[in-house]
C-alpha cells in the first residue's frame, strides 16, 4: 500500500447507488445514480425498485467514479462498503459487488456502518473530524444524538434517539397528508419559504423539563399537523400550505437545535455536527448556525450534495479505517439491516 492509501466506497442502502474514492482523505472521484423518479408513484421507496436499480447501475458508476478520479482499478488499496442499516435487498447488492472487486482485484474489504458514513462526510470538506463533538444524525430513518471522540478509534455513545418517526419520516408523511410530491423533506423545504413559520403552534415534542433531554418524537407533531388540516378540510375551508409547512419545519427545527445545543452544553464540548439528509434542509442549516453562534459553539454541516446518501462518505470511512490500521472483514461479512451504530464498523451482534 502506498504512502497515500487510495479507497473506493459502495453505498447502496436505500435509493442512491454511490461510489467514491478517496485519497490521503480527499475525494478524488464520485460517481451517484438514484432510483428515487421510480418510487415516487409510489409515494416512497419500494426495497426490490432499489434493488434492481442497484444492479444495474453499480458498474457504470464504478466506472465513472474510477475514470473521474484519473485512475484504474490497479491503483485502488482498498474497498469500503455500507454493510448495514438499510435495505436488506440493497445492502445485498453492494456487499455483493465489493466483495468481488476485492477478490478481482486483490484488496481488503471494509464493511461501514452507514450512519458513521454521514458523520466522516464533513471529513471531506472540513477536513479531520473534531475530537469529542456532539453529532445530530438527522435522516429519513435516523434521529440521533451523539457524543463521539476518534471515530474509528473509539465507540460511539448514544446521547438520544428517536422514539418513533425519525424527522425525515415525518416530512414525508406531512408532505403527504399536504399533497406535495416525494420526497417530503425537499418539498416541505421549498413551499415553507413562502408561509409564515409562527402561524400554527404545533407540539414541539419531548421539549418539557421533565422529558428525557436527548430523546425525540415526532410522531405526535405529525398526527397533530394531519388532524389540524382535517379539521380544516371537514369545516370546507382552504388548506394555508405554506403556513402549514412552514410551522411545522419550525416544530422540528426547534427541537433538533435546542437538544443538541443542550447536549454540546451537558457534555461541554464547542464542537456540533449535523449531518444526514435532513441536514440538508435550508431552515435547519440557518437556525442551527444562529443559535450555535449565540451559543459559543462551532458548527459544522457537510456541503448539501454529501447530506444525503453517498458513496464518498463511505469512501471516508473506509481511508480512516486504512489509516488507523483496522483488521479488515472477512469475505463472509454478512449485511445487517437494522445495525445499531456502535462503531464506524458493524459490530457483531
Amino acid at each position: 500500500m502506498g504512502p497515500m492509501p487510495v479507497v473506493v466506497g459502495i453505498e447502496t442502502s436505500c435509493d442512491e447507488t454511490g461510489v467514491g474514492v478517496v485519497r490521503d482523505g480527499e475525494l478524488i472521484g464520485e460517481a451517484l445514480a438514484s432510483s428515487m423518479d421510480e418510487h415516487a408513484r409510489f409515494g416512497g421507496v419500494v426495497p426490490e425498485v432499489a434493488a434492481r436499480a442497484h444492479l444495474e447501475a453499480l458498474v457504470p458508476a464504478m466506472e465513472l467514479a474510477l475514470e473521474r478520479a484519473g485512475i484504474t482499478s490497479a491503483d485502488v488499496d482498498a474497498i469500503a462498503v455500507t454493510a448495514g442499516p438499510g435495505l436488506a435487498t440493497a445492502l445485498q447488492v453492494g456487499l455483493a459487488a465489493a466483495k468481488a472487486y476485492s477478490i478481482a482485484w486483490g484488496v481488503p474489504l471494509y464493511g461501514v456502518h452507514h450512519l458513521a458514513g454521514h458523520v466522516a462526510a464533513d471529513a471531506l470538506a472540513h477536513g479531520a473530524l473534531p475530537n469529542p463533538c456532539v453529532v445530530l444524525i438527522v435522516s429519513g430513518g435516523h434521529t440521533s444524538l451523539l457524543y463521539c471522540r476518534d471515530l474509528v478509534n473509539d465507540p460511539i455513545e448514544h446521547l438520544g434517539d428517536t422514539l418513533d418517526d425519525a424527522a425525515g419520516e415525518a416530512f414525508d408523511k406531512v408532505g403527504r397528508v399536504l399533497g406535495l410530491p416525494f420526497p417530503g423533506g425537499p418539498a416541505i423545504d421549498r413551499i415553507a419559504k413562502e408561509g409564515n413559520p409562527t402561524a400554527i403552534a404545533f407540539p414541539r415534542g419531548l421539549s418539557r423539563p421533565q422529558d428525557p433531554p436527548f430523546e425525540f418524537s415526532f410522531s405526535g407533531l405529525k398526527t397533530a399537523v394531519a388532524r389540524w388540516v382535517e379539521a380544516r378540510e371537514r369545516a370546507g375551508e382552504p388548506i394555508p400550505v405554506a403556513d402549514v409547512a412552514a410551522s411545522f419545519q419550525d416544530a422540528v427545527v426547534d427541537v433538533l437545535v435546542d437538544k443538541s445545543l443542550a447536549a454540546c452544553g451537558e457534555r461541554q464540548c464547542g464542537d456540533l455536527l449535523i449531518v444526514g439528509g435532513v441536514a440538508a434542509n435550508s431552515r435547519l442549516r440557518e437556525v442551527a448556525a444562529e443559535r450555535a453562534a449565540a451559543a459559543g459553539v462551532r458548527l459544522r454541516i457537510p456541503a448539501l450534495k454529501y447530506c444525503t446518501d453517498n458513496g464518498p462518505m463511505i469512501a471516508s470511512v473506509g481511508h480512516m479505517l486504512v489509516v488507523s490500521g483496522a483488521a479488515p472483514d472477512a469475505l463472509s461479512l454478512g449485511a445487517d439491516p437494522s445495525a445499531i451504530l456502535q462503531a464506524a464498523t458493524l459490530v457483531p451482534a
